[in-house]
């Protein structure tokens, strides 16, 4: 897995998320730079995570959609006197 990178512009809506929630859950304020090295933090620490159970869930869709397509094949099939 590569390094997870965000926009400026992500960054910055993100670190605004942060602070909301610092403020409305924790009644704390936090700065910019501290919720930034916040992000950094849980990008660098935990974003793994996340990214994995991603590609997991990515991973059972493609599957199951695999699984679909073979069906319809199979439906397409004409009966003939070979056997599987």
């Amino acid at each position: 897995m590569s390094e997870i990178k965000f926009s400026n512009e992500e960054k910055a809506l993100i670190v605004a998320k942060l602070q909301r929630y610092f403020s409305e859950e924790l009644k704390q304020s936090i700065g910019r730079f501290d919720a930034e090295f916040m992000l950094d933090f849980i990008a660098d620490e935990i974003g793994a995570y996340f990214y994995n159970r991603g590609v997991l869930d990515a991973h059972a869709l493609l599957s199951a959609k695999f699984e679909d397509i073979g069906d319809a094949f199979y439906q397409l099939e004409q009966p003939t006197d070979f056997k599987r």
